[in-house]
């Protein structure tokens, strides 16, 4: 028996989950660094020793979130062994929903033909897949529901000023998808730890499109729909925000970060990831890391890592997992999970 401490299961009545199937998309357009360099003022070398990003996918034109997100669930389902017809709930992490409403769950849930499934939509910037994750556990563990499929999925490139260097090389498109269930044999998500901090909002923001600022010719013409950021600032409050959460994570399980076998970071940018790992005196082979292809897709990024790692080896059954994750809010949050 695994010697650690399980706080989600320390009431007895609470069900054990586990992540019993995963599934990732991207497009296949590919955007290099070179590309840019055509679009924007910037080069190669630039982007690459400040962020480790080379490459990102895009959409293609006509290509939503529910398109990303519908073929991301529909591997993660074949991944587990089951079908859209056993599905009670899906969740969808998003900031670039297909609409405002309805939401891009009922939209993957019809393309699905999950006909059983309850569906919503949940916004927590690029910590989204972390807090669907801790919802559908909490639905799972309580035995509310027993099969729920959590999806992050971004079409980023709709909200990106491909005009601003600073944020538009920085971004691709993608989702990642996790089915959740009881395993009885196994420990599964361990415990999930969530922050936020709206007093920072301005940090990293969409300005207009909601109530606050709604669509007009005036808000399209400031270019006041595209993803804002204060570069310097995002970059400290992520460092300190992932180590707060991996840390406190960690501690609720009576862990030492040597036990983790598999840290998996938002996939923001290299140089955060690394001072992360190294704050919390993680080795650089314990970190998986795709940025380099991918870029930041947002609440898509752990899960398409986490997918990743899974298929290429670097997780096996019985290792432990650390997800760990910052975003617009600002948010933040972690997860340990016994694979």
């Amino acid at each position: 028996m695994a010697s650690f401490t399980h706080p989600r299961t320390a009431r007895p009545h609470l069900r054990t989950v586990s992540i019993t199937g995963v599934g990732s998309y991207v497009p296949e357009r590919v955007l290099t660094n070179a590309d840019l360099t055509r679009m924007v003022e910037t080069t190669d070398e630039w982007i690459t020793s400040r962020t480790g990003i080379r490459e990102r996918r895009i959409a293609a034109d006509g290509e939503t979130t529910a398109d990303l997100a519908t073929a991301a669930a529909c591997r993660a389902l074949e991944n587990a062994g089951l079908t859209a017809m056993d599905l009670d709930l899906i969740i969808v992490a998003t900031i670039t929903p297909d609409m405002l409403f309805p939401s891009t769950a009922c939209l993957v849930q019809n393309r699905l033909g999950a006909t059983r499934a309850a569906a919503f939509d949940i916004e927590a910037a690029c910590s989204g897949f972390v807090y669907a994750l801790d919802i559908a556990a909490h639905f799972v563990a309580s035995h509310t529901y027993d099969t729920i499929l959590v999806i992050g999925a971004e079409k980023m490139s709709s909200v990106i000023d491909w005009t601003d260097r600073n944020t538009c090389v920085l971004f691709g498109d993608g989702a990642g998808a996790a089915v959740l269930q009881n395993r009885p044999s196994a420990h599964g998500l361990l415990t999930t730890c969530l922050g936020s901090d709206g007093a920072k909002a301005g940090l990293l923001e969409q300005p207009a499109g909601g109530s606050a600022c709604p669509a007009t010719a005036e808000s399209v013409a400031a270019r006041l729909h595209y993803l804002r950021m204060d570069g310097k600032e995002t970059f400290k409050n992520a460092v300190n925000a992932m180590v707060t959460a991996a840390t406190e994570a960690l501690a609720r399980c009576q862990l030492g970060i040597e036990r983790i076998r598999c840290i998996i970071p938002h996939q923001a940018n290299q140089r955060i990831m690394a001072a992360v790992a190294e704050r919390l005196g993680a080795t650089p082979e314990q970190v998986f890391s795709n940025v380099d292809r991918y870029g930041n897709t947002s609440a898509a990024s752990v899960a398409i890592a986490l997918d990743e790692a899974v298929r290429g080896g670097r997780i096996g059954r019985g290792d432990l997992v650390l997800l760990v994750v910052f975003g617009a809010g600002l948010t933040w949050g972690a997860a340990i999970i016994e694979w």
